[in-house]
């Protein structure tokens, strides 16, 4: 059973959902009145009890920012539509999801897959070591060998400012 946690007034941000709806994709937030059709259809959801895209929302418009930005739930929509094409309000609950996501990062957020993804396309470029072994097979299927490692991706990271959001936490 979940531990019920109060809510501290204190913590809440009241222009959180006009960040949100501020957000490209996150435009149609307001238009959600919790009716929790949503959820019932959630794949994700059906697999675990920690992705609830009505509670999600109702954190979202209560003001819960850090809460919401710092939870490893925004990672998990599978941005399947399901919800969208099911809800009686357009809320668009995928789009929402990524608009939420993006402004985590922005404030640092970024979840533990991810940064390691990154960490591994910085020092490799890519997330796959390609070795002699993997070089043989595409020259057995027809298909150019790749260089082991390029420098040029860290580069780029480091020139667009992700290394640096990458290695803040």
């Amino acid at each position: 059973m979940e531990s019920k946690t109060p809510i501290v007034v204190s913590e809440l941000d009241p222009k959180f959902k006009d960040e949100v709806a501020n957000t490209p994709g996150g435009e149609h937030i307001k238009r959600c009145f919790l009716c929790g059709t949503c959820s019932a259809g959630c794949p994700v959801h059906e697999m675990s009890d920690k992705y609830n895209p009505r509670k999600i929302i109702r954190m979202i418009l209560l003001g819960m920012r850090d809460k919401v930005l710092s939870s490893d739930f925004v990672w998990l929509c599978s941005s399947c539509y399901t919800c969208r094409e099911r809800c009686p309000q357009d809320v668009r609950i995928s789009d929402i999801m990524t608009a939420v996501r993006n402004i985590a990062v922005k404030e640092g957020y970024i979840h533990p897959a991810f940064r390691r993804q990154l960490q591994l396309i910085n020092a490799q470029g890519k997330l796959y070591e390609i070795d002699d072994f993997d070089n043989r097979r595409r020259e057995r299927a027809g298909l150019p060998p790749l260089p082991g490692k390029n420098e040029d991706t860290g580069r780029i990271l480091d020139a667009c400012g992700i290394n640096e959001l990458i290695s803040n936490q």
